[in-house]
Parts: structure tokens; C-alpha cells; sequence
């Protein structure tokens, strides 16, 4: 194939085309690990979460301190998560910007097109490479995934554990009694908890309104789904 240039720079080749789709089945598939193993550590909370469960509820006099407990492996958990976000998106942000820059235009039968920079950009990034998202917004976008569902069952079987076992609370001093942990006094154990939920709920909040993309104008939904109707033939 004949090479044509456009001031300095040449258009690309077949084999340029194809090193850039070996490019992009490599950067999908980095992204692909990563999301599996963002799966796993979610999988471990679940996990963990339905033990702690089946201790606290194996008898109306067991203890609820597995679930207390558990909340701070959770917790764990979600920041092993967050870390890997990042690195998920970051993979992820590769392989988008081949699916949107470099494919979509062949798909439309315009060719490669690169009069956007994209081309440019993404080499900056191989040559510099930093993450595109804040530690704090990974933790605040795992939370409201996932995360938040988690310690809403904890919570609601916590205080369920309190309320009703061995028989139903008909004071808050049967419930501070019923909270304490060894020397711990059962106000400070509750409080604690309230401190420990209502910081990940605040952070869910403060990384949703600054989320990337928040000022973003969403596509409206169309009415009828062409791609569906196209692959029902």
C-alpha cells in the first residue's frame, strides 16, 4: 500500500493498522485482569460478610462481635479495591480511547483518523503514565458499587442481633448492655459505629459530586434499540 504524508507526519499502513489492534487486544486484556481482581476482593467482603452472619445468628445467645469485626476487614477490602480501580481504569482509559479514536472512524469507512492529537496523547501517556483517577474518588466509586450494600446488611443485622436476641430490647440500657465489648461500654462501641459508617457514607457523597465526568451531558436514551434489532436479524 502506498504511504501518503501529511507534513511531516505519514498516514498509517496496514502494518501499522494491525500493531495497533495487537495494541489494543493487549491493553484489553491488562484491563480485563484487573477487573477480574477487582471481583475477587469484592467476592472476599461478600464472603466474609456471610460467616460473620452465620456466627452472629447461629444461636439467640451468640455474640454480634463478628460483625463488628468483619466491618473492619470489609473495610480492608474496600481500600485493596479502590487501589486496583485505578489501575483498572487506567488500562480501561487505553483501550476506550482505541475503541472511540482509532476504530470508530473505520467503522464509519472514514479510516484512521488522527487530526484530534489522539495519537499523540496516547503516546504522552506510554511515555509518561499516571493514574487518571484520586485514591478517594476509587474508594468513593467502589462504595457506591458495591460497598454501600455491604455494610447496609451489616449494620441492619447488627442492630437487628441487638434488638431482638435473646429476646426483644425494652430499654436502651438493655441495648447499651447488649453493645458493650469486654472493658468497652456499649454507648462508645455504638458510637464508634456511627463514626465508622457515617465517614464512608460522607465519602461516597463528597466523591459523587465531584466525580469525573459529573458536569458531563449525557446522550438521551433512544427510543427504539437499533443494535438489538440488528442482531435479532
Amino acid at each position: 500500500m502506498a504511504e501518503s504524508t501529511i507534513g511531516n507526519k505519514r498516514a498509517f499502513d496496514s502494518s501499522d493498522i494491525t500493531a495497533l489492534s495487537h495494541l489494543y487486544r493487549g491493553e484489553l486484556y491488562r484491563s480485563t485482569v484487573w477487573r477480574t481482581r477487582l471481583d475477587a476482593t469484592t467476592n472476599w467482603a461478600v464472603l466474609t460478610t456471610g460467616i460473620a452472619l452465620s456466627l452472629t445468628f447461629a444461636s439467640e445467645h451468640a455474640s454480634p462481635l463478628p460483625l463488628v469485626l468483619v466491618g473492619l476487614l470489609v473495610s480492608t477490602f474496600l481500600l485493596i479495591e479502590a487501589r486496583r480501580y485505578r489501575f483498572f481504569d487506567f488500562w480501561r482509559m487505553r483501550a476506550h480511547i482505541l475503541e472511540v479514536q482509532f476504530f470508530g472512524p473505520i467503522l464509519r469507512g472514514e479510516g484512521v483518523q488522527t487530526a484530534n492529537g489522539w495519537n499523540e496523547i496516547l503516546y504522552q501517556d506510554y511515555k509518561k503514565p499516571n493514574l487518571h483517577i484520586s485514591y478517594l474518588e476509587a474508594i468513593g466509586r467502589r462504595l457506591r458499587a458495591n460497598y454501600c450494600w455491604i455494610f447496609a446488611i451489616q449494620v441492619t443485622a447488627y442492630l437487628g442481633k441487638l434488638l431482638i436476641h435473646p429476646e426483644p430490647v425494652t430499654s436502651l440500657h438493655d441495648l447499651f448492655a447488649r453493645a458493650t465489648v469486654g472493658p468497652i461500654p456499649g454507648q462508645f462501641v455504638l458510637l464508634a459505629g456511627l463514626i465508622f459508617h457515617a465517614t464512608w457514607i460522607t465519602i461516597a457523597l463528597m466523591t459523587y459530586r465531584s466525580r469525573r465526568g459529573a458536569g458531563r451531558t449525557r446522550p438521551p436514551t433512544p427510543e427504539k434499540d437499533r443494535l438489538l434489532d440488528m442482531a435479532r436479524g
